[in-house]
């Protein structure tokens, strides 16, 4: 930073003591989050929609749009990747009771162990990465970052 506001004094750089360091964490929590899949040989893009269908609760289902919404993918690529996860038996296709047309989406008992173990495997990356910090200064940077996200979040469900 010092060195910004020597080079540059007619910038203000203060942006920068904050959204480096996130843009540095995220890199770190990328790598926490890789290794955490790789270990229970799931993808990035696989866990979100297993772990999609696990919040839901039993049994465990949502139609292929609520999956896009919580995803924020297209349908193309979310037709692509059910076609994926259930070749490879971590989700099947149930025809929807309400819609005749519908289908529903539903985690079968591998792919709910595969996301159950895979969370476990990125909570504790996660907890590794937060340890130098107090609970109390963890939930207060999770408020801080609630408050800088809220915007973007708005916008997401505005456009789904």
């Amino acid at each position: 930073m010092a060195a910004w506001r020597r080079e540059r004094p007619d910038l203000d750089v203060e942006p920068l003591e904050v959204l480096s360091r996130v843009s540095r964490l995220a890199r770190h929590l990328d790598r926490a989050r890789r290794i955490a899949f790789t270990e229970h040989g799931l993808e990035p893009w696989e866990f979100d929609v297993l772990t999609a269908l696990r919040r839901a609760g039993a049994p465990y289902q949502l139609s292929p749009g609520q999956l896009l919404t919580q995803t924020l993918v297209t349908s193309g690529t979310m037709t692509n990747r059910i076609d994926r996860l259930a070749k490879k038996g971590l989700v099947e296709r149930l025809p929807d009771p309400s819609d005749r047309r519908g289908v529903l989406v539903r985690l079968t008992d591998a792919g709910r162990d595969r996301a159950d173990r895979s969370l476990a495997g990125l909570l504790e990356q996660e907890r590794a990465i937060l340890a130098r910090l107090s609970p109390l200064q963890r939930g207060e940077l999770a408020g801080l970052l609630r408050q800088l996200t809220a915007p973007f979040d708005n916008v997401s469900a505005e456009h789904d």
